[in-house]
């Protein structure tokens, strides 16, 4: 090999060799390009996370707050409506209902009390004065409360808007129903002492004012009443009914239940975030709303069952007792009536007649109803019921005595005989269920009243503790980020 061949020789071998080495180095700038760009890339996208999060945390928190002020206005509104239902049946409603109830009663019994002393003859027996004289105190008493009372629940506003007009309409007919007893009760009042007078005296006109005072009662005055019972009884079901109500409370419920399922997931997403495995500002607010969400739906249900309880086992089967005896009272008035007219089988005896069909026993009468219903008296209203057999056995008896000619025997033993005693027995066990279901009532309805005391207040301040420990819990977290 010649000089010049091995010199190119050495020059190639050199040239490739800076070839390679440029080749390598350009491998070793790309590599070392490459293992820089993806800290980078991670970095960025970490930075980017960071500016992010403390905007989610300020949406949270805002979010999270009007969530828990919600809560609280809408648990506090739910639970102030039905403690106002639930007071308004056991402060207004069920007292204007046995007003009118105890209004019914103590006229009908004045009237078969009237009725019965004049039947005596002469001067009446103290013992049926006293009663009839307590009848009448006892109706003025409880007209005039009820007229009291009549305006103090029209003066009431916090109603809803068909319970209002309801009450409206009610609070005038019943308005004008207790004025129209108010008038009426002096006029009846004075004709039966008109008819005592001539009684005494011996004179027959005296039993024309005693049928136009049992006809004034029968014919105005207990319609009045009974209208007024029926108004009352429609708005205490109504008063019962909004605080048994469930749409509005379901609603409530299903809110606090969403707020928790917010919290929860809030609290997931911050320890994914942070890397902290507890919130102590969310932690506190979760406990709070399920404490307030069990508090509320078990007051509601609490509540509720108690306000249904006093209207099954109390009102109702108290109703149906109040109806059976005063149907009784009438037809009792009717026998002492028919001896008065002493012509044998008049109107009134009929009037008789047709009360012991209402009376019954027997498919859908009265008795009937009452011994149905399930309240505390049952075995009251079922002892009532062979009392009134008992009694239509004794009238019979009486009517054939009288129809026989013996007027004086039949009167002896509608007086102190035993239709007397049997009528006795069952007007006593009638009153006994009517005060047994009564009692029933005042006591469940207080206690679903009890139920909703407080819980309006604790609604409230749940919220805003609720309000406070998402405020106090996210901050802490924002903080991090300044």
């Amino acid at each position: 090999m010649s000089g010049r061949q091995a010199v190119g020789s050495m020059r190639g071998g050199s040239g490739m060799s800076e070839r390679t080495r440029a080749a390598a180095a350009g491998n070793t700038a790309t590599v070392a390009r490459t293992e820089t760009s993806v800290p980078r890339a991670v970095l960025r996208s970490r930075s980017r996370a960071e500016r992010s999060t403390p905007d989610k945390l300020r949406v949270l928190l805002a979010l999270l707050i009007a969530l828990s002020l919600a809560w609280g206005v809408v648990a506090a509104l739910t639970a102030d409506q039905h403690a106002s239902a639930a007071s308004d049946v056991v402060a207004v409603s069920e007292p204007l209902s046995l007003d009118a109830e105890q209004i019914y009663q103590s006229l009908s019994d004045a009237d078969a009390t009237a009725a019965s002393a004049f039947l005596s003859g002469g001067l009446e027996p103290a013992s049926l004065r006293q009663r009839y004289d307590a009848d009448i105190s006892a109706a003025a008493v409880r007209i005039e409360a009820a007229s009291a009372m009549e305006g103090a629940s029209a003066a009431r506003t916090k109603l809803p808007g068909h319970l209002s007009s309801q009450t409206s309409a009610a609070a005038t007919s019943t308005g004008d129903d207790l004025a129209t007893l108010s008038a009426d009760l002096t006029v009846y009042n004075g004709e039966v002492q008109t008819a005592r007078a001539d009684n005494r005296l011996g004179l027959p006109v005296g039993a024309a004012y005693l049928r136009e005072a049992s006809g004034l009662l029968r014919k105005s005055m207990l319609f009045a009443a009974s209208d007024i019972y029926t108004n009352e009884n429609s708005l205490l079901t109504s008063a019962s009914a909004q605080a048994t109500g469930l749409p509005l409370m379901i609603v409530a419920i299903l809110l606090g239940l969403g707020i928790c399922y917010v919290l929860i997931r809030t609290s997931r997403w911050l320890t994914r975030r942070t890397h902290r495995v507890v919130n102590g500002g969310l932690l506190l607010a979760l406990v709070v709303a399920v404490v307030s969400v069990v508090w509320l739906a078990g007051a509601f249900v609490i509540g509720r069952g108690e306000l249904l309880h006093a209207q099954q086992y109390g009102s109702g089967p108290a109703g149906a007792a109040a109806r059976a005896d005063v149907a009784a009272l009438q037809a009792h008035a009717d026998e002492s009536l028919t001896l008065i007219d002493n012509s044998g089988d008049d109107q009134y005896q009929g009037d008789f007649v047709n009360q012991q069909k209402q009376l019954g026993p027997g498919p859908s009468t009265l008795l009937t109803k009452a011994v149905a219903a399930p309240g505390p008296s049952g075995a009251l209203v079922s002892a009532a019921v062979t009392d009134a057999q008992q009694w239509y056995r004794a009238h019979a008896a009486l009517r054939a005595q009288d129809n026989a000619g013996d007027h004086a025997g039949a009167v002896n033993a509608a007086l102190t005989g035993q239709p007397a005693d049997q009528f006795t027995q069952l007007s006593t066990a009638l009153s006994n269920a009517i005060t047994a279901d009564q009692n029933a009532f005042a006591s469940n309805a207080r206690s679903g009243q009890d139920a909703f005391t407080g819980l309006a207040i604790g609604m409230i301040v749940a919220a805003l503790v609720m309000a406070a420990a998402c405020a106090w819990g996210l901050t802490r977290r924002l903080a991090e980020y300044r």
